[in-house]
C-alpha cells in the first residue's frame, strides 16, 4: 500500500463511519478470511486520511490563533 490517499474517502465524518462499518465487521467475525486484508488496507488509507485531515485542521487554528497574537 502506498501513502497516497485514497481519492475515494469523502470528509472526515464519512471516513470515521466507514472505519467504524470495517471495525464492527471485524468484531463481528463475519468478515471472510478472503477480504480480511481488503477491510484492514481500508482501514488504513481511512486512518490516514483522518489524521491528515486532523493535521489540517489543527493547522489552520493555530493559524488563526496565531493571527489574534498580532491583534
Amino acid at each position: 500500500m502506498t501513502n497516497d490517499q485514497p481519492t475515494d474517502i469523502g470528509g472526515y465524518a464519512a471516513a470515521l463511519d466507514e472505519l467504524q462499518e470495517i471495525l464492527a465487521a471485524l468484531e463481528s467475525d463475519t468478515t471472510d478470511v478472503d477480504q480480511l486484508a481488503v477491510r484492514v488496507e481500508r482501514a488504513d488509507a481511512l486512518i490516514r486520511h483522518c489524521r491528515s485531515r486532523l493535521d489540517d485542521a489543527r493547522f489552520q487554528i493555530d493559524q488563526v490563533v496565531g493571527s489574534l497574537d498580532d491583534v
